[in-house]
């Protein structure tokens, strides 16, 4: 590869908008590639951009970056990833973020009733959540999380 196929790491930061340490983090943490000059100084393929604009995506959309290290890990490395690299890795992350979208839209629909939090300030909490019954399904708003008023047991026992 030549050298003029390869950028500075300043280079990468200013074309991806990132401060210059958080290059060198992604590249410590093993999410992009870097190669060493003769001199002991750190390059990057072009490609390296678009990985980081990757990476910066999944950020945003709430992935650890141990979950994009490991999708990372389907392209490869010794070479420019091809259109075909790309969307086989696009395909992995459309079935998680299409439940997402629906997790999201019931939350949406959700919002101005009854959530199982405990906190009895509803009307229909009075009815869905008597006497605070969802405690018993653990802490938090146990409707939103999967819960619902039917897996709550009275005090007898029945549900």
């Amino acid at each position: 590869m030549k050298s003029a196929d390869l950028l500075t790491i300043g280079q990468v930061a200013d074309r991806t908008g990132l401060a210059v340490s958080a290059v060198r983090f992604y590249a410590d943490a093993g999410l992009v590639s870097v190669e060493r000059s003769e001199s002991g100084h750190r390059r990057f393929r072009r490609a390296t951009i678009r990985r980081i604009s990757f990476i910066l995506i999944c950020q945003r959309l709430g992935y650890s970056l141990a979950e994009i290290r490991q999708r990372l890990e389907s392209l490869p490395d010794g070479r420019t990833p091809s259109e075909a690299d790309w969307g086989r890795l696009g395909e992995t992350f459309a079935v998680d973020i299409e439940s997402r979208i629906a997790a999201l839209r019931q939350l949406k629909d959700k919002l101005d009733g009854c959530i199982g939090c405990g906190c009895l300030s509803l009307t229909r909490c009075q009815i869905y959540n008597i006497a605070d019954g969802a405690a018993q399904l653990g802490a938090g708003p146990r409707y939103l999380l999967g819960d619902s008023a039917a897996d709550v047991t009275d005090s007898e026992g029945s549900r």
